[in-house]
């Protein structure tokens, strides 16, 4: 089953993931405690592919196969912050920080930004549910898929780079000049898929990079927008409640169950003219509505109106005036053609965008005007209804509610004639007669047209564009839908402003394929060295024996990347002290590595001819090892024409006899391994999938470390009655400098079902 195992980060407290199908788990590193479990959701997804940390580790994100879509999700708590869609699984991703620097670049993330100084600060919404994804330095999430795409989204959020072509494995070099990539390739129908790397030429971005950066925060801020305003309208939803639509469901009872042929508007309309009601209506107010349910369906129309007012006025609208002016800042740093043309950024797309929101503002104000009016009518409606019913039930009226001019009672009629007259067209659509309550129509998630527009008859601004040909077609005037809900209005607006971030991605970037390495190797891992700039791939053959890994070394410029930066490593016996060129077997064989840090790999290891009850160990490898005498190493030229295990005989090799970085791992089939060499930690995965080790990775050595007995028990992760997951969490084993039988500090075991 797909198992993905991951650690992270450089801050405390340090996380640990597992994945295996569904839920995903996260757990806390120094105790097990588990942080939360994402169980399966048939909006997201259920079989997750690849996941990766956002290099400050307060993001993960992982993709799933079956909805093919990517999460963001924040670490301390299971809710998605973003998430988009991609046109095929994922199956790798890689979540890196931009670290070049340049004088301009330096000053731009110094600055503050001027949206901070030019528009007022968002007011907090009712639920502290909602997540600012900004971070001042640029990242960039690399996903790479089987089917044939690789994409470039900055800060995770948005597309900036895409690539075609299948992937396996990739690397994106922290200077955004290169990306490695690791994929398959068809060399014929008849033979099976060989693997194969090659490096791509991406310094357009990087020669632009101060506008990739200013694009991809301008992006960022829109992406954090746009969930304000969803957010804010989720929060309207929640205050408009169903208790409104009770006067509409008791006036259709009312139709249904009478048996005269008065209307019931001309019911009403007595009852106002002449202060008398029929039986019928009588009993609908008295024992159906009820005083005490009227003067709570007033308070309660009054208070959720309220509360869905000042949610449009504070939240929606400065929310949709922020995001104008982020969207008019794009449109002028496309109009800059000299800086980001060759970027893609599209004015004409982003114009629509602008025109979008321009639309949405509008339909914002359209419900505030509802708003207002409903308030005010169903005040004086409800204010006279009461009065009434009180007269019924003959209880005193105080003085002040029975004064009653014949302007109120002209309001009371207009608003009797509007909205009580009977509509079967309607009970056909929403299955009722009355659509008194107008103010929920524009919070529902509908295709459908409104059931009562506004009414614009009369209304001389626009039956004037109306009637203009050149108006009503001039990109100055935001278009206007007033058959439409609030709710599809901000749909369009997001697929368009979509669309529009979309087009970056998409342009014409050219990439330089440089060159590749002939095919046929498996466990690829890539890891940037950073402060030298130097890119390096580890592998190991498919069709030969096991016992060596192979080392790529590029330059991540790839003008400067050359084919002699390959060698091969064989593992000795450990009990010499040696490094012996000569040595053309090794004893040990690779069956999982990582690279630990710049200067070491982590790899774990078994015994060529091993036996049952022969242990694995988990060993250091520092690259100094591996690459001694620089000066007088034999060059490897690499013929293209070639497979690369037909060329093996050729390339150099190192046999190494690891000294002290390295430890048995006991009573464990040991088969994946998980490191993290800012917080010198390393996590050993068995191969059953039920026992994880955790280690220390550089414990200092005192001289006098005691051996203490290792005592493991298992406890259950996931799991039925069929299958039992366990996991023994033995934390804070230490792999001591000076000994090779290395010894354990502290032993501590948790249930991750708790």
């Amino acid at each position: 089953s797909q198992f993905l195992f991951s650690l992270f980060p450089s801050l405390p407290p340090q996380h640990i993931l597992f994945v295996k199908n569904s839920p995903v788990l996260l757990h806390r590193l120094a105790n097990f405690q588990r942080v939360w479990s994402l169980p399966p959701n048939e909006n997201t997804g259920k079989e997750v592919t690849a996941l990766a940390w956002r290099p400050d580790g307060k993001i993960l994100a992982f993709g799933l196969a079956d909805t093919k879509r990517v999460i963001l999700c924040d670490v301390e708590k299971p809710e998605s912050l973003h998430s988009f869609s991609v046109d095929a699984p994922v199956t790798y991703m890689h979540w890196m920080e931009v670290t070049e620097e340049s004088s301009v670049l330096t000053s731009f993330y110094n600055a503050e930004d001027e949206s901070n100084l030019l528009l007022p600060k968002l007011p907090a919404l009712p639920k502290n549910n909602f997540c600012d994804l900004f971070v001042i330095r640029l990242n960039a999430l690399v996903l790479g898929g089987s089917s044939g795409f690789i994409e470039v989204y900055a800060y995770g959020m948005y597309k900036i780079a895409t690539v075609a072509g299948s992937c396996l494995g990739l690397c994106f070099s922290s200077d955004l000049k290169s990306l490695s990539v690791i994929t398959e390739v068809q060399v014929s129908p008849d033979s099976a898929p060989e693997i194969t790397y090659f490096q791509l030429d991406t310094s357009l971005l990087s020669v632009y990079l101060p506008e990739v950066t200013r694009m991809a925060r301008k992006f960022t801020h829109i992406s954090t927008l746009l969930q304000y305003i969803k957010l804010s309208l989720t929060c309207m939803c929640e205050a408009w409640e169903e208790i409104l639509m009770q006067m509409d469901s008791r006036l259709t009872k009312f139709v249904q169950e009478k048996n005269t042929t008065t209307s019931v508007q001309d019911e009403f309309m007595q009852l106002l003219l002449w202060g008398k009601a029929s039986l019928e209506l009588q009993a609908l107010l008295m024992n159906q509505l009820t005083v005490k349910g009227l003067k709570k369906l007033g308070q309660s129309i009054e208070s959720s109106y309220s509360s869905i007012q000042k949610l449009v006025i504070s939240h929606l609208q400065s929310g949709s005036e922020a995001l104008l002016y982020h969207l008019s800042e794009l449109k002028g740093m496309a109009s800059w053609k000299q800086k980001y043309e060759s970027l893609g950024l599209d004015a004409a797309g982003i114009e629509g965008a602008i025109t979008a929101v321009g639309s949405f503002i509008l339909k914002a104000n359209e419900l505030l005007q509802v708003i207002d009016s409903s308030m005010k009518n169903f005040k004086a409606f409800f204010r006279w209804l009461y009065v009434a019913m009180l007269r019924m039930s003959e209880d005193h009226v105080l003085p002040e509610l029975n004064k009653m001019t014949q302007k109120d009672i002209t309001f009371v009629a207009d608003f009797l004639t509007e909205h009580f007259n009977e509509a079967p067209d309607l009970y056909n659509r929403k299955g009722k007669y009355f659509n008194v309550e107008r103010v929920g129509q524009y919070l529902k998630d509908e295709d459908d047209d409104l059931v009562s527009p506004p009414n614009t008859e009369g209304n001389q601004w626009f039956n004037f564009l109306q009637n203009s040909t050149h108006l009503k077609e001039s990109p100055l005037l935001f278009p206007y839908y007033p058959q439409k809900s609030l709710h599809f209005v901000k749909r369009r607006m997001e697929g368009i402003i979509d669309q529009c971030l979309q087009k970056p991605a998409v342009s014409p970037v050219c990439y330089k394929r440089c060159d590749s390495t002939p095919r046929l190797f498996k466990l690829p891992f890539m890891w940037n060295d950073k402060s030298s700039n130097l890119h390096y791939v580890l592998f190991t053959m498919l069709e030969s024996s096991l016992s060596k890994i192979y080392i790529l070394r590029r330059h991540t410029d790839v003008s400067r990347s050359a084919n002699n930066g390959l060698l091969s490593v064989d593992f000795g016996n450990f009990l010499n002290n040696s490094i012996n060129e000569s040595s053309d077997t090794g004893f040990y064989s690779c069956v999982d590595a990582h690279f630990y840090d710049d200067e070491t790999i982590t790899v774990v290891l078994k015994e060529n001819a091993e036996q049952e009850g022969k242990e694995r160990i988990l060993a250091q490898l520092p690259l100094s090892s591996v690459y001694v005498d620089e000066d007088q190493e034999r060059e490897f030229s690499l013929n293209s024409n070639k497979r690369l295990d037909e060329q093996s005989d050729d390339i150099p090799t190192r046999t190494v006899f690891l000294e002290s970085q390295w430890r048995v791992l006991e009573n464990m089939k040991a088969q994946y391994v998980a490191v993290n060499g800012i917080r010198k930690v390393s996590c050993v995965l068995s191969s059953n999938l039920r026992h994880v080790r955790v280690f220390e990775m550089d414990v200092e050595d005192d001289g006098e470390a005691e051996e203490e007995e290792e005592e493991e028990e298992t406890t259950p992760i996931v799991g039925d009655e069929h299958e039992e997951l366990t996991l023994s969490a033995v934390n804070h084993n230490s792999m001591c400098g000076g000994s090779a039988e290395a010894d354990e500090t502290e032993e501590h075991e948790s249930s991750l079902d708790s």
